[in-house]
């Protein structure tokens, strides 16, 4: 399975602690059971549990927009910390401000000017759902995560995208072959 960005609009905050100088970028990086569209009839949810394993095993880094290069910080470094709760995964990541990439990351949010949060995953386990209406729903069950982002976009990147829609017509191929043969069986019945 592919990669895959999930992408949502959070209540991040900025916070500082004056005697130390330690600067915080925190919120929710995931919310569970909310629906996301992914395009017209097509949408994705995270189920609670899905971050479980990933959390126990993943050295899981904190990335600003997906930029590898921009590491604000990771699980192993004890730069950040992050939790499961009945809403989703929180984290907070503690920011450098001498590294003047992750300073520039934390007065964008501390401004406004980034909203969004996302996180990198590769659904190992989900439950796709097809509806009365024709859309259908990935349920994603387990998340093998290996990154969370802050991000100026809360939109799905194409390659999200791509990714999904070869799964859409992986599937209405494998229905119309179901189809097919249950007309082949009822004829050779008659």
């Amino acid at each position: 399975m592919e990669k895959r960005l999930m992408v949502f609009t959070s209540d991040l905050k900025t916070r500082s602690d004056e005697e130390s100088g330690e600067a915080f970028i925190e919120g929710y990086f995931a919310v569970f059971n909310q629906e996301t569209e992914l395009w017209p009839g097509a949408f994705e949810e995270i189920a609670p549990g899905a971050f479980d394993n990933s959390l126990r095993e993943n050295d899981i880094m904190c990335l600003d927009n997906h930029d590898t290069r921009v590491v604000l910080g990771s699980l192993g470094s004890e730069t950040l910390e992050l939790k499961v709760d009945s809403q989703g995964l929180w984290g907070r990541v503690r920011v450098d401000l001498e590294d003047p990439f992750a300073k520039s990351a934390y007065r964008k949010v501390q401004t406004g000017k980034v909203r969004g949060c996302s996180f990198g995953f590769v659904p190992l386990k989900e439950d796709v759902e097809y509806r009365e209406d024709g859309t259908m729903k990935w349920i994603v069950k387990e998340a093998d995560t290996h990154e969370v982002s802050i991000t100026a976009f809360p939109a799905y990147p194409q390659t999200a995208v791509a990714a999904r829609q070869r799964d859409v017509e992986a599937i209405k191929k494998q229905k119309f072959e179901q189809r097919k043969q249950k007309l082949k069986e009822r004829l050779s019945n008659d």
